[in-house]
């Protein structure tokens, strides 16, 4: 059974392994839903999808982690989301990244110019932070799915 294990707890944030040893398939609409004008739907065909398949490109590599606080929320993550992130893919410019900040784990969008590295938050109330050389600093992973609740 697929499932969700938590492995630790680092001061605000949960982390999770992913579980793709077995399948749990839900059933999947395969027609696109209009955001806009309604569309008829394609007599409403539902094939089985597998989440982990779907979300989980190298599941030696990806983790799940909870998001405590708003830093993110222009970016559409709020407190309480669970993120999907793979640590084997190579952060590039704009990525939303899990990183280490003088040994503090935080969720921001990488920046890069050529001179300069940033971390950037995707909410007014925080100023973007400049690595510098005297900070210990490392991507600890590159986020690829946002998992929210909607109500």
């Amino acid at each position: 059974m697929n499932s969700i294990k938590k492995i630790k707890t680092i001061g605000n944030l949960e982390f999770f392994t992913v579980s793709v040893d077995s399948k749990k398939e839900i059933p999947f609409i395969d027609t696109m839903v209009s955001a806009g004008f309604p569309s008829p739907a394609d007599d409403y065909l539902d094939l089985p999808i597998d989440l982990n398949e779907y979300l989980v490109e190298n599941s030696a590599a990806t983790f799940y982690i909870r998001v405590s606080g708003n830093s993110m929320q222009d970016e559409g993550i709020d407190d309480g989301d669970l993120l999907v992130v793979d640590r084997s893919k190579n952060p590039k410019n704009n990525d939303i990244v899990i990183g280490v900040l003088n040994g503090e784990f935080t969720v921001k969008k990488i920046q890069k110019t050529k001179t300069k590295l940033f971390m950037v938050a995707a909410n007014k109330e925080y100023k973007k932070i400049e690595i510098t050389e005297e900070m210990d600093f490392s991507v600890w992973g590159v986020v690829t799915y946002v998992i929210h609740k909607t109500r």
